[in-house]
């Protein structure tokens, strides 16, 4: 408090004690009294307050080493202060110049840059005040934001791939737009009849494509968007259904989508939603085997499987496709459950015997057994050999049995399903009960991309290997687009009867805008630099504006060999979340979500990779 306002009289005398001498006694008296009590509050905050030499001293005695040095000199040592003097203002300059870049820079951001800038300074005080383990309101661990780098990259310096990477994000502005104008609050649009669309798989859970697309709308820098996504979020989206969803699919797209919205912005508004998400999810572990229900009611938690998977089993592809989201939230949680759910997996799958290897599509959850002997590296198991090699990667390559068995897996699968054609094409057939079937999905073609990520390291110096297989498998899957009549690829194609990469049956001829073809471009255009997969990418760009753009967004199509395409009316998430954004990066420099800070869930999600020499968030 200053001493003006303790003693009030001295600030503004009164004429009559214009000086000391005509103070009478009983005025002398009172300032007495007061100044003796001013000195006993002074020498008792110096030793009754905690740490109150340390406040005295900073208040009333801060000042720089340098300056205190040039308090202890004298008159005779008038060369060392002019020396100190000198110093003085070369470190008042130097802190001038420092000021000025930082300001620089921080006019150079973008206001939203800054407000979180001023969060994350927040955050990071608020961490320190609570010590180590301390937990906000939400009783979650403060946690220290720390961005990944390449969120955002550089535009390409090539005319021809700058032009064409801007052509892919006016198409996602129009997906958006459509959506927006149509069906907001809605899971998915239908753009032809203009409305809203809902499957059972999210079941009363709203906003798939809003939460699919968050991280496309940041990674294509369309950030008015990405703010409006985020305030839709935080108000809209409730978890709290009395509704049966798909566990895999709320997991890929809505935790996935939380997780990588919140590792790219730093919001805490994702991490939380998806931890409450990840918490409703738990129940389905709840088996004898703990191997998760298929189906689960997020208000009771019963779970259940579907009704036709072998007998009621679970399914490989949506057990075995948990691992790097459950990894994220038990980090960013502090709650060791989500990842010992997932561990847990690996344990009753090690405890198998494998028929020649490989790991049929349906397990029992109950007696902790195999189902019906069906293999696939497409539809029902295609993501789970993903999530074996990119938990490996993930783990910045410290999970030694993750890697044992995605290349165990992946030996297995050469030698018992990869085959080529009589026309030289090289495909994953399936297999039933030791006999092969000559198919190859739409899904399957993921696995060219998927090869050429775990290229590198590969055992045994099978590092060239594998990248062949990996071209061989992207050129049969561009064959399956080339080969229709509107260039775009069949749900399935046949290698018998005396065609190859052709759908033979109507129930393999429809396209549903599916990204699959397009990962693997961009993975082998990142790996090769081989233009041809640009050019290939293009293609598909040129058949979706020509065959699936209607007036309210993009339609998937019915019938890809017929001249007059029949639209399906639906505009899946995953258009937005998985094609758009890897025909995005498809034309985009390397260092946009580099490979080595970064991997990709199943529906594009991007995750960070946890480097262990680094403090940050990361895992």
């Amino acid at each position: 408090m200053p001493v003006a306002t303790l003693l009030p009289f001295t600030a503004t005398p009164s004429r009559k004690s214009s000086s000391p001498t005509s103070f009478r006694l009983t005025e002398k008296f009172i300032l007495l009294l007061v100044f003796s009590a001013f000195i006993t509050l002074c020498f008792g905050a110096i030793f009754f307050l905690p740490d109150s030499s340390k406040l005295l001293s900073g208040v009333f005695f801060h000042s720089s080493a340098v300056e205190t040095n040039t308090r202890k000199g004298t008159d005779s040592d008038s060369n060392i202060a002019v020396g100190t003097d000198e110093k003085i203002l070369a470190k008042i300059r130097k802190d001038h110049e420092k000021a000025l870049v930082e300001a620089k820079d921080t006019l150079q951001k973008r206001p939203d840059e800054i407000k979180q800038d001023i969060q994350n300074e927040k955050d990071k005080v608020l961490k320190e005040g609570l010590g180590k383990g301390g937990k906000d309101d939400d009783n979650l661990p403060v946690i220290e934001y720390v961005r990944p780098p390449g969120a955002t990259g550089h535009e390409p310096s090539n005319p021809e791939t700058k032009e064409r990477r801007e052509k892919i994000k006016e198409m996602m502005k129009f997906a958006w737009d459509s959506y927006k104008r149509y069906a907001w609050g809605s899971n998915e649009l239908r753009p032809v009849s203009m409305q809203g669309h809902s499957s059972n798989l999210f079941g009363d859970i709203k906003g798939a494509t809003i939460v699919d697309a968050l991280d496309t709308l940041y990674v294509m820098q369309m950030y008015e968007d990405f703010e409006m996504a985020t305030e839709w979020v935080e108000k809209n989206l409730d978890f709290n259904v009395n509704a049966e969803v798909s566990v895999f699919e709320v997991n890929i797209r809505f935790v996935g989508g939380l997780l990588s919205a919140y590792y790219l912005s730093g919001k805490e508004v994702f991490r939380k939603k998806a931890i409450q998400l990840g918490e409703k999810l738990l129940p389905a572990f709840k088996t004898p085997t703990g191997i998760p229900w298929a189906l689960l009611n997020l208000k009771s938690g019963i779970g259940r499987n579907w009704p036709w998977a072998s007998g009621g089993s679970s399914i490989l592809a949506e057990y075995g496709t948990l691992h790097l989201e459950f990894m994220h939230l038990s980090k960013l949680s502090g709650n060791p459950a989500f990842a010992e759910k997932v561990m847990n997996i690996r344990k009753v799958l090690n405890r198998l015997d494998k028929p020649q290897g490989l790991y049929p599509n349906y397990l029992n959850p109950n007696s902790g057994q195999w189902g019906q002997h069906h293999v696939s590296v497409g539809g029902l198991g295609d993501s789970f050999y993903e999530y074996l090699l990119k938990a490996w990667l993930m783990s910045d390559k410290t999970d030694e049995e993750g890697k044992k068995l995605y290349y165990d897996a992946l030996q297995a699968i050469e030698t018992s399903l990869m085959r080529k054609s009589s026309g030289g094409l090289t495909y994953i057939a399936e297999w039933k009960g030791g006999l092969l079937e000559h198919k190859m999905g739409h899904l399957t073609c993921f696995a060219g991309g998927m090869i050429a990520l775990g290229a590198d390291g590969a055992p045994e110096d099978k590092t060239g290997h594998q990248m062949e297989q990996a071209a061989e498998i992207a050129r049969t899957c561009h064959e399956s687009y080339a080969r229709t009549t509107l260039k775009l690829g069949p749900e399935g194609f046949r290698f018998d009867g005396g065609v190859e990469a052709i759908a033979t049956r109507q129930n393999e001829k429809y396209f549903i805008l599916r990204p699959e073809v397009i990962e693997t471009y961009m993975y082998m255009w990142r790996f090769t630099h081989d233009p041809k997969y640009r050019e290939w990418g293009w293609e598909a760009v040129q058949a979706l504006e020509k065959h699936c753009r209607v007036e309210g967004g993009y339609s998937g199509v019915r019938d890809v060999y017929s001249s007059s395409p029949n639209h399906d009316d639906v505009q899946q998430s995953f258009y937005l979340a998985e094609t758009l954004k890897y025909l995005f990066l498809l034309f985009s420099d390397d260092d946009h979500l580099p490979f080595e800070h970064w991997v990709f869930n199943t529906e594009a999600h991007p995750l960070p990779i946890h480097h262990h020499s680094k403090k940050a968030i990361l895992i």
